[in-house]
């Protein structure tokens, strides 16, 4: 927990600095926006509640970040996602890691003779900050392994800022993992005794943001990959909801989940939720 809280405070400083500098450009060629949230939650239970239940306490840090670029025919997207997760539970020495996400979106588009359509470029990043155990407590993860990458060219539908629709037909995926998780066996789809693995394929790629009622916004996105070289009737599913309920400038309730489905990994869909009331700062 005192990582968790470190990640936040230092964080929170950095970007709360970012925050307060003057945009000089009045024709404003960047647009900056971003969202932190501090998640903490504790249950305690004494020897003689007859219900049930075990104490603990978790928390959970995200940090969600746009920086966005328009000028004549020109655009480039850019988000930077940032989210880390613990929890203890009492009787139990180790703490749990219950989220850990480093994310990059970039998209460039150059506009075509048609409207809101663009000739795009466009790049993804995902890992990981810290390490990750099986329920046996075997290490199966850690930072920068596994690590994907995903890039390629392709066609832009974008609306505003809140709804665009990314085509790409020729997309390469690069996936890295530390070569001793691959010495008995694969993992996260890189065979055994290797330590990468590329895949050519197509990819769609979509993010919605709506505001239903009063300070409540939902954020999805989505992505799928079909690799050409196989299997690509095995579509990669990966899709992210953010929802932000605020309840004043600094307090809100917040709900992460994400469902992945890559048969690479694992023949099942994996699930991840998060909810949580907490301390919250838009800049």
């Amino acid at each position: 927990m005192k990582t968790l809280l470190q990640l936040f405070v230092f964080t929170f400083f950095i970007f709360s600095l970012k925050a307060q500098e003057t945009i000089k450009d009045t024709t404003k060629i960047w647009t900056k926006k971003g969202n932190m949230s501090l998640l903490l939650s504790q249950s305690a239970y004494n020897k003689q509640w007859l219900g049930g239940g075990t104490s603990n306490v978790a928390g959970n840090f995200n940090l969600n970040y746009d920086f966005n670029y328009k000028k004549g025919n020109v655009v480039w997207d850019n988000k930077f996602i940032l989210a880390y997760g613990l929890s203890k539970i009492k009787g139990n020495e180790r703490t749990a890691k219950t989220d850990d996400r480093i994310e990059l979106n970039s998209l460039w588009g150059k506009n075509s003779t048609i409207k809101n359509w663009y000739y795009s470029m466009y790049f993804n990043f995902k890992s990981q900050m810290d390490t990750g155990l099986d329920k046996n407590d075997v290490k199966i993860s850690h930072f920068f392994s596994p690590a994907y990458f995903q890039f390629g060219p392709g066609i832009l539908y974008k609306r505003d800022n809140n709804l665009s629709v990314n085509i790409a037909p020729a997309a390469g995926k690069l996936i890295l993992v530390h070569k001793h998780f691959t010495d008995l066996g694969s993992s996260f789809g890189v065979l055994q005794g290797d330590n990468s693995r590329f895949e050519l394929g197509a990819s769609i790629s979509t993010y919605y943001k709506v505001s239903p009622i009063t300070n409540v916004s939902i954020e999805n996105i989505l992505n799928l990959y079909s690799n050409y070289l196989e299997d690509p009737q095995n579509v990669d599913i990966n899709y992210q909801m953010n929802v932000v309920m605020k309840i004043n400038k600094y307090l809100s309730a917040n709900i992460n989940m994400q469902t992945i489905y890559d048969d690479n990994a694992i023949k099942a869909f994996q699930v991840r939720e998060i909810f949580g009331l907490g301390v919250n700062y838009g800049f």
